[in-house]
């Protein structure tokens, strides 16, 4: 296989035993600011950022020029193709009609901007579902928080930036989430034939992941591909149809997470009582004593899930038998 310009490099990289994050670049420290890294560094540890620091965390070398990563981290970042694509697509793909796009952005700067940015742009464009219980309400998110930031996290932190005709996409449709990030995977393996919860930590730029540990950002452990899957499997909507998934090639990484609410029946209106709930699972029966909970679902526009719930709190309500030879009774 015929290596491309950009395998070349990497193979000069791993050569000299290097990576292209701790490379010197042509940037004076002077001619930059570092007010998004002060700022999170005083956020998640409390102390302020010495300007000895960037020395020590490798964004600067002793001679006062910027390392790469330094370049890639400093407000207004030199590294032009370090961007962040942001697109909420109408419909399913990338041709939704005659309304391609709903929202679209583009961000570029420090590392850390990007970061801030995407995660505002989903929260943008995700809504938050909720319903009522006994006593306090459970929330239905289209995206797990925890699992986007993880993505996005490792999307930035474990690009290749040696390719600098892409970047970083962040593309919303309304069934699922995808990022993608230049580079595969850093050991030239395919994630689809891996089960992402064995695969060890490879970093490809060492010198950003050790920032984004002391950031708060991420663990120098590889338990990114768990994060963002377990994140899912706690909610109420989630099934093994809702479970992130990996896609790679030689030359790009994504990250798919299903809307977690797309195609599932909309739960009880916030402003209907949930007696009234009750009274109508009460009168499908009387109609159907062997109707099934799927079934009353249907009829009543929720999820399987309520009515089964609902069921188990309605003291007169009891199924009696087993199966489909079972039928319901109602203790007037």
């Amino acid at each position: 296989m015929k290596a491309t310009a950009t395998e070349l490099k990497r193979l000069v990289l791993r050569g000299r035993n290097t990576t292209y994050d701790s490379q010197n670049s042509p940037y004076r420290v002077e001619d930059f600011a570092f007010s998004k890294l002060r700022e999170r560094y005083k956020k998640w540890t409390g102390n302020s950022f010495d300007d000895k620091d960037l020395i020590s965390f490798g964004l600067v070398n002793e001679k006062g020029y910027l390392t790469n990563a330094g370049a890639l981290i400093a407000d207004e970042s030199p590294i032009r193709w370090s961007r962040l694509f942001c697109t909420r697509w109408n419909g399913l793909n990338k041709s939704g009609g005659t309304v391609d796009a709903l929202d679209d952005a583009e961000y570029e700067g420090s590392i850390i901007s990007l970061i801030d940015n995407g995660e505002a742009f989903i929260k943008r464009n995700a809504k938050m579902q909720w319903r009522k219980t006994a006593n306090s309400r459970e929330e239905m998110p289209e995206y797990v928080e925890r699992s986007y930031h993880e993505a996005l996290i490792n999307a930035l932190a474990h690009r290749d930036y040696l390719v600098n005709g892409s970047e970083v996409h962040i593309d919303i449709y309304d069934d699922r989430m995808e990022i993608y990030s230049p580079g595969g995977m850093p050991d030239g393996s395919i994630i689809q034939d891996r089960d992402p919860l064995s695969v060890p930590s490879t970093r490809r730029n060492p010198v950003l992941a050790d920032v984004f540990n002391r950031l708060g950002y991420m663990e120098r452990k590889g338990s990114g591909f768990g994060k963002i899957i377990s994140g899912y499997e706690f909610q109420i909507n989630y099934n093994e149809s809702k479970k992130p998934s990996f896609r790679s090639d030689r030359y790009q990484f994504t990250v798919i997470m299903p809307n977690l609410n797309y195609d599932v029946p909309q739960d009880v209106p916030q402003d209907v009582p949930q007696d009234d709930l009750n009274i109508q699972i009460v009168n499908l029966i009387h109609k159907d004593n062997k109707i099934s909970t799927a079934k009353m679902a249907m009829a009543l526009g929720v999820s399987t899930k309520t009515v089964q719930r609902h069921i188990k709190e309605m003291d007169n309500v009891h199924y009696v038998g087993r199966g489909f030879s079972g039928h319901w009774e109602i203790k007037e």
